[in-house]
């Protein structure tokens, strides 16, 4: 049960004055909390933070204040010059003037009565606004606020501008944000105090009145030590739970997993290369794991083609040795395939019963597969989340590998360890995580990095192009396709609709068509299974040359002979999807390379990231660039995956703040496991406020 402390905060903001359905709708698109499926809270807006300030303190005078900046002006209103009866096009027109110079207040669609009320000729009145000069002239066009200028003071001197939707007004946005903060609760504190003390944070419910009145620009700022305060408490709940996640994983009871050696020895002599030296040394810790009582939870993360499969089947079969099964769980249907077809044909040179099951998997064939999990002949199972959700029974379940991608957050890797008798976990990623990222999304993890490539793989040439050159570009690609090479062209997701984005897809495929006739492909996401698998088959196979697909190719897709990668849009991309897109070539012995075409002209940033893709091959660079570019939300998708996406903290501002966090939420657990000390308690309440009652719960379950 959540305390009743906390009841004002989870009340809807309906439940606040002036605020009906329609403003909470509005509402709902600004909170950085993730409302879907529910009305928004009171507390969503204490956390609704403003991005920067207008600073009412600057008065220069009219004839010294600069183009575009935001002034307060004392003015004597002169005259009105409404527009010409019957002509709205005109705007409404004040003149005014102060000791050095004049101004022209402009207003649209103005209501006359209104502004002969707030601005009456002859009176001295105080304006606020953007300050705009035409041919000399200075104008300011819809000012923020008029006052008279005897009753000035009640305009803030340093005004919060917060993120607004179309429809929603500052004004009431504001209101609501003032009202929900009257309703904040006297909250006992939760932090240590030698870290308040260290970090010199003020309290929880100081920290959130200095932002939201701020009477210094430095307020606002993410480095001030109000926001640092807020960014520390975020990280804290989120460490805390993924600390009790660790400690509910592990207590329920893991077993030593011990084989003799033998499949594992058949499996490395069918295997057509010898192991990376940071392929063994995450072997070595995953096999010291597996031979420990307590449940393994250990992420291995690769860059593409680093080789995770091949580790995580030798740990799959030490599973199998001691008389156990395995599994192995892909975000999607053609990489689950992918894996099948890299696992398969080695699994059965050591002996071992592979079998696939995902949603295509219908009737007899599903059947059989469910009895043979069911009966233990199965020995590894591989597929899509199916595997966890539906009535699928293993008869001894003591491995689950998840290749993850970061669609699979804290809550499915606790519904995993409800199958079998808790098997261990291994989680892959090929999106190289930086490692502060590590730590908030994976910090109830141990982790083994894979560093190097596999033998005889090639560097991959990377270059940028300007879409303007798209026809030199194509008749390179027909020389190389002429050549016996094989194309990937990739055509971006339009954001607008899914409609555009398959037809941008599908558009090119059209034009190339003359050019390449039966040798090119297509494939996305709008295909039926079969066929999807169909255009891959074909492109494997030679029988097409040129691939072209939406971005369902980025994750697992391995074509060994593939060797140019080109990338239409590269600017609309994000790094990271960059470099997984990039790794789907340069995965056979000859060399490769990459065409990032552009759209001119470039921003700041993507010219940043195209430069970086550039430069380097290396994915844990690419990863830390991408996370000072982009912010942590972005870089792991968070909205949809369960992965923490912060509304107060910001990765690139605080991450300073992240391990001691992390420190501070083990040491706490490991004097106070059930939270029950008077700190405890206020944690509790730290948990709920950001959305960890998953947390609570666990603790309430024991």
């Amino acid at each position: 049960m959540r305390p009743s402390l906390l009841d004002p905060l989870f009340a809807p903001v309906t439940s606040l004055p002036g605020i009906g359905a329609k403003v909470a709708a509005l509402i709902a698109k600004v909170v950085p909390t993730d409302t879907s499926g529910r009305e928004p809270r009171t507390g969503d807006l204490l956390f609704t933070l403003p991005h920067t300030i207008i600073d009412r303190r600057n008065r220069p005078g009219i004839a010294y204040a600069h183009e575009g900046t935001i002034v307060t002006l004392e003015v004597r209103v002169d005259r009105h010059q409404p527009p010409p009866r019957g002509n709205r096009s005109v705007p409404y027109r004040v003149f005014a003037h102060d000791d050095t110079g004049e101004i022209t207040l402009t207003f649209f669609h103005a209501h006359a009565e209104y502004l002969a009320k707030m601005l009456p000729e002859g009176e001295r009145v105080v304006v606020s606004g953007r300050m705009e000069w035409f041919n000399g002239r200075a104008s300011m066009v819809h000012p923020d606020h008029i006052a008279r200028a005897d009753a000035a003071e009640s305009l803030p001197l340093v005004e919060p501008v917060y993120p607004l939707t179309a429809g929603l007004s500052p004004k009431i946005l504001r209101r609501a944000i003032l009202s929900a903060l009257d309703k904040l609760p006297q909250l006992p504190e939760w932090q240590d105090t030698a870290i308040i003390r260290r970090q010199t944070f003020p309290s929880f419910d100081e920290a959130l009145r200095r932002i939201h009145n701020p009477e210094d620009p430095i307020d606002t700022s993410t480095e001030s030590v109000a926001w640092r305060r807020l960014a520390y408490d975020e990280f804290l709940a989120g460490q805390i739970a993924l600390a009790l996640v660790r400690a509910r994983v592990r207590r329920a009871a893991g077993r030593p997993l011990v084989g003799n050696g033998a499949i594992v020895e058949k499996l490395r002599a069918a295997l057509p290369y010898s192991l990376t030296r940071s392929q063994e040394a995450a072997l070595t810790e995953i096999n010291a794991d597996l031979g420990k009582p307590e449940r393994m939870l250990r992420l291995l993360q690769g860059d593409v083609g680093a080789g995770k499969t091949v580790v995580a089947l030798l740990a799959m079969a030490r599973a199998i040795e001691s008389g156990a099964q395995a599994a192995l769980m892909a975000p999607t249907e053609i990489l689950a395939r992918q894996h099948m077809a890299t696992i398969s044909p080695l699994a059965e040179r050591a002996g071992l019963r592979v079998a696939i099951l995902t949603g295509r998997e219908k009737g007899r064939e599903r059947s059989a597969v469910l009895s043979g999990l069911e009966d233990g002949t199965i020995n590894i199972v591989i597929g899509t989340h199916a595997l966890f959700q539906e009535k699928v029974v293993f008869n001894d379940l003591a491995l689950a590998v998840i290749d993850e991608q970061h669609r699979f957050g804290v809550h499915q890797r606790l519904a995993i360890s409800s199958k079998g008798t808790a098997p261990d976990l291994l989680v892959m990623t090929a999106t190289p995580i930086p490692r502060t990222l590590v730590l908030t999304a994976f910090g109830d993890m141990d982790v083994s990095r894979l560093t190097e490539k596999p033998a005889g793989r090639q560097p991959i040439r990377t270059v940028t192009m300007p879409l303007e050159r798209l026809d030199e570009l194509v008749h390179r690609m027909s020389e190389a396709v002429a050549t016996g090479q094989k194309v990937y062209w990739i055509c971006p997701l339009v954001e607008e609709s899914e409609e555009i984005q398959l037809m941008s897809a599908e558009d090119r495929f059209a034009s190339l068509k003359p050019v390449f006739g039966e040798r090119i492909g297509l494939v996305h996401g709008r295909m039926k299974g079969a066929e999807k698998d169909e255009a891959m088959r074909a492109f494997k196979n030679g029988e097409t040359r040129v691939l072209v697909a939406t971005t369902v190719i980025e994750v697992g897709v391995d074509v060994p002979d593939a060797t140019i990668m080109v990338i239409e849009h590269a600017e609309r991309f994000g790094l990271a999807q960059l470099h997984q897109l990039r790794g789907r070539v340069g995965r056979g012995s000859k060399p490769s390379s990459c065409v990032l075409l552009y759209k001119d002209p470039l921003g700041e940033t993507a010219k940043r990231r195209l430069s970086v893709m550039r430069d380097t091959e290396d994915g844990f660079v690419i990863a830390e660039e991408d996370l000072k570019l982009r912010g942590e939300g972005e870089l792991l998708g968070t909205r949809q995956s369960g992965t923490p996406g912060f509304q107060v903290a910001r990765i690139e501002s605080h991450s300073d703040l992240l391990e001691v966090a992390r420190d501070d939420a083990r040491l706490l657990l490991s004097r106070d496991p059930e939270l029950q000390s008077p700190r405890g308690e206020a944690v509790r309440l730290l948990l709920y406020l950001f959305g960890r009652d998953e947390a609570v719960r666990l603790l309430q379950a024991g």
